[in-house]
Parts: structure tokens; sequence; C-alpha cells
């Protein structure tokens, strides 16, 4: 730490940034939670100690956050509020949840509510707009984007996923499989999932196979999506031995379209989704899927958030969390000499 750096306040991420450590764990230890191993709490309280660090008191202070998302019809939306409660409930904050609806219709004037309520902080599941994002900011109400589905100005926080890592890692294991017809589903025109597809290219570049637009489907990130799209895919002459989807609702989807037009998974068709959401573990076979953290993230946004609304400052704007390839019964290497 610098000479100017030392009348600064120390914040949280500060601190975690030190120790090498994400801000939940540094928050665990501060709030002397279990779950964090003995040498890293170690590290962490004499890291505590140099710098002096100190909570910041309560006063003036609403004690609530809120969540705002934009539909909670799916396991995805279940995991990120599990994720947050666990970190509110521990810290005994108050949660709020703003539901927008389908295209918004549920609640169309929630940012005057917000403000209103003037919550200590504010984790945004839902894409705010420039002035929604300039009242909040003059409104002095900071704001976490959780998995931003459009690239961020630089200045606002913001916790995801290694999406890109992930995609590549989901084609990469086919390809180590002996697939070479392998078929993705895309979801919307958002950031995370455009970084799953360009990891799926990469890999298929990488291991000196073509990419070819016409194996490349484009569907909404359901099981409904993820059927019509399978469909399509499986109809066409030439047909895929894998399909890698958007997320595991699509994955469910092709599962549907496999069996409509009588292929079996994995003897006929390897399939990968992605999320690990419940639902993989509960389908026949079970599902190879890229895990990702959504509940970890959900914690590290509402840390985040908090710290901000205690008036911290942020280390970093950025945060993203590794995602891993859980396989299970939906891959299988290609059958030699299929028709």
């Amino acid at each position: 730490m610098s000479a100017e750096d030392a009348v600064k306040p120390v914040t949280i991420s500060y601190i975690a940034e030190t120790a090498g450590v994400s801000v939940p764990t540094v928050s665990k230890v501060i709030n002397g939670r279990s779950g964090v191993a003995a040498d890293t709490r170690a590290r962490v309280e004499a890291l505590i100690t140099q710098y002096g660090y100190r909570k910041s008191s309560p006063a003036q202070r609403s004690n609530l956050m809120e969540l705002v998302v934009d539909e909670l019809e799916h396991q995805w939306g279940v995991e990120i509020i599990r994720g947050v409660q666990e970190v509110v409930r521990e810290h005994r904050i108050g949660l709020v949840l703003t539901e927008f609806g389908p295209e918004r219709s549920t609640i169309r004037y929630w940012i005057d509510d917000t403000i209103a309520r003037r919550p200590d902080c504010i984790v945004t599941v839902a894409q705010l707009s420039e002035s929604e994002q300039n009242q909040l900011r003059a409104r002095g109400i900071p704001f976490v984007v959780l998995d931003p589905g459009s690239e961020l100005p630089d200045d606002v926080p913001y916790v995801g996923a290694t999406n890109w890592n992930g995609g590549r890692s989901a084609t990469r294991h086919l390809i180590g499989l002996g697939h070479r017809d392998i078929a993705v589903i895309g979801g919307p025109d958002q950031l995370f999932c455009q970084a799953r597809l360009d990891g799926h290219r990469s890999a298929l570049q990488s291991a000196g196979l073509p990419v070819h637009d016409d194996d490349v489907a484009r569907a909404p990130l359901t099981a409904e999506g993820g059927h019509e799209a399978a469909l399509r895919l499986l109809r066409r002459s030439g047909r895929p031995t894998a399909i890698f989807a958007g997320n595991d609702l699509q994955a469910v989807g092709v599962y549907r379209a496999a069996r409509t037009l009588g292929l079996r998974v994995p003897a006929d068709l390897s399939v990968v989704g992605f999320d690990d959401l419940p639902i993989a573990t509960m389908i026949d076979p079970p599902l190879t899927t890229v895990r990702q953290p959504l509940t970890e993230m959900a914690m590290a946004a509402t840390e985040l958030a908090l710290a901000l609304g205690r008036g911290e400052t942020a280390t970093q704007t950025g945060i993203e969390l590794a995602t891993r390839l859980i396989v299970r019964e939906s891959t299988a290497p290609p059958v030699v000499g299929r028709d």
C-alpha cells in the first residue's frame, strides 16, 4: 500500500485482492462465519489487523437491498435467489424482490418505488436502461449487474462467469470423444450467449475442424426453443452426432427432439448443456453440462453490492467465476460407420 493509499479507508475489496481470495470469503472472516480454510482465515485476519480494517457503522443505512430480475419462471432464477438470500440472511439485511415480468409488463414504474425505498444497494439481473442507471447514481444507490447480457460501461460493477471457457470445454469434450459433426444451439443476442458460441468455435478451430454457419441454430433459452432448433438440425441431411445446447433447458428440448425422431441419447446423439441446474441430474440420461456457479455468482454480487452500499470502493469492477465441465451420461463416442 502506498503512502497515498494509507490515508484512505481500507475496503473489503482491497483486503480480498491482497489476500488473493474472493470478497465473500473476506466477508465470512469479518463476520465470524464458517466455510473458510484455517490458513486462508489466518491470512485474511492478518491483513485485517495490518490495515486496521473496521466494519462500517450501520447508522443512516436502510438495512435493505433489492434484487431486480426479468422473470422467475425457471430454475435459473431460483439458484440466483438462493445465493442472494444466503448472504442477506447472514448480514441480517432485508431483501426486496422486483420482477419485471414478460416484456416488463408486470411493473412499469419500479424505479420510482425503488428510489422511494432507498435500498442500500441493488443487484440486477435485468438490463437497466441508461436513464435508470443514472437515476440510481444520482441518488447514491449503488448497483451490481449479475450475468450481464450486454457490454457495460467500464465503471459499472458486475459479476459473471467464464462463458467463453465453458463453451470451449463443452466442445473440446465432444471432440475428445471423437465427434466431428458437432452442432450448437445458441441463445438470444446476449453477451454470455455469444461468449459460449465463440468458445465453441474456438475449440473447433483449434482442432482443425471446419466452422459452418449451418451448424448453428439460434433459439430462446427454453425447452421449447431447444426442441424446435434440434428438430431443424437433426432433420437435415448429414445430421450432427452431437449438439452443444446453450443451456440446460435447451438441452431438455434436444432430448425431446431426439426421441421424436427415434434417436437415442447418447448412442445416436451426444448432448451437452450449460448451467448445471438441478434438472440436469433428473433427466434420463443425466446431462453432461458446463457448471455455471449461479448461486456463488449471486453471493459474490450481493457481497459486492453490500460493500458498495457501505461506502467502500471496489478495487475491480468485473468479477468472473470459473465454469467447469460436469461429465455425466449424455455423451459418448459416435457410432462408427453410421448413416
